[in-house]
């Protein structure tokens, strides 16, 4: 324990006389946090929408209203078909609502046969912005149907709609939980995997070698101070979700830190892994970039469902650790699951903490010993 604790005080006063490595322990979660918690936004608002309306009916006003009462739409009245078709070609608006003649007089009618219409014409280009267009639509133009005096498709008391952990679909509830994977994984595995590489470059890991600490001490030694960094940067951006984006955490927060111990080990054994592969820090960074950041934003499950994905990447995504921690921090943070429920997460993490840590043993202990 004297040696590792003796590699361990080397590193963290090399950490204190590093200021890139401060910045980017300690500065880089704060910029992470704020700009996706702030900036990255799923509930689509404010969508501009042209309306001709052909009309000109106290109907197809009232309708208009309810389009635009729920801020999810601004809509902008266009006169002319000609007028319209410019500005929909050229991309200034994502959606076209044109209300046809007569539309008041058929609402006064009710006559089911020949009911009044509009018609949305939506911008694909983009197909999420689309989709989303289209459901907004579709639940103002029930709300519409009520005031109006149309029968609902069923009895309201039929069936009742209620969104479970999630009650406002608040996209941050699901963003800023999730953070603590890509940032913490993503900074635990760069800044190890250049520590070794700067050792290997500058030539102070032949002088290491020449005393008598062991290959697992001085791995041990220089997880220890990234550990505690990694962790505090756990730390942060959890007190950051609960105290600034008011994100309710449900569960066990005594689980929630031991599934962070476990991911935190791997990562950083991953790091140092990558170090001594490599050997250069261009080529460290480039591997910690790679390793940590793209399989957290794109086969975790950050913001493209799994479910989504082909066989055989739905497949690979249970090789990366980022898939299984995301799952557990999102579990405990907004529905409070049980760790019988997240067992088979724990285990694949805890599978990949002890595989990494022993191949950079074997790995570090092969290339420095005859």
């Amino acid at each position: 324990m004297k040696k590792i604790y003796a590699i361990a005080l080397k590193e963290y006063k090399h950490i204190l006389r590093d200021p890139f490595t401060l910045a980017v322990a300690l500065v880089v979660p704060l910029v992470f946090v704020f700009c996706f918690g702030f900036i990255i936004d799923l509930d689509y608002k404010h969508m501009k929408i042209l309306v001709r309306d052909d009309d000109q009916s106290a109907e197809s006003r009232r309708f208009l209203q309810a389009m635009s009462a729920g801020n999810y739409f601004d809509l902008t009245p266009v006169h002319t078909p000609l007028d319209a078709d410019n500005d929909v070609y050229k991309n200034r608006f994502p959606g076209l609502l044109v209300i046809q003649k007569n539309f008041g007089k058929k609402i006064r009618a009710g006559d089911a046969k020949h009911p009044a219409r509009a018609q949305l014409m939506i911008d694909g280009t983009d197909n999420a912005k689309a989709g989303i267009i289209l459901n907004y639509a579709a639940g103002i133009t029930q709300s519409a149907q009520k005031i109006f005096g149309y029968s609902a498709p069923f009895d309201e008391d039929a069936v009742r709609t209620r969104f479970l952990f999630n009650p406002e679909l608040n996209s941050r509830w699901f963003i800023v939980p999730a953070l603590a994977t890509i940032i913490v994984g993503l900074l635990s595995i760069l800044l190890t995997a250049l520590t070794v590489a700067k050792e290997w470059e500058n030539g102070s890991m032949e002088l290491l070698l020449s005393t008598p600490v062991r290959p697992f001490e001085i791995i041990l030694g220089k997880l220890a101070p990234y550990f505690a960094l990694s962790f505090f940067n756990i730390l942060l951006i959890f007190a950051l979700a609960v105290l600034v984006f008011k994100i309710p955490f449900a569960g066990s927060f005594i689980l929630y830190l031991a599934s962070c111990v476990i991911y935190i080990t791997g990562a950083l054994a991953l790091g140092i892994l990558i170090s001594i592969l490599t050997r250069s820090q261009a080529a460290a960074i480039q591997f910690a970039f790679a390793v940590g950041m793209l399989p957290g934003f794109v086969f975790a499950g950050f913001i493209f469902p799994i479910e989504n994905m082909p066989a055989f990447f739905r497949a690979l995504t249970y090789i990366f650790p980022q898939r299984w921690f995301l799952f557990i921090s999102r579990s405990l943070f907004l529905s409070g699951t049980s760790f019988n429920a997240l067992a088979v997460p724990f285990f694949c993490l805890a599978i990949f903490s002890c595989v990494t840590v022993f191949l950079s043993v074997k790995k570090f202990k092969k290339d420095v010993e005859p």
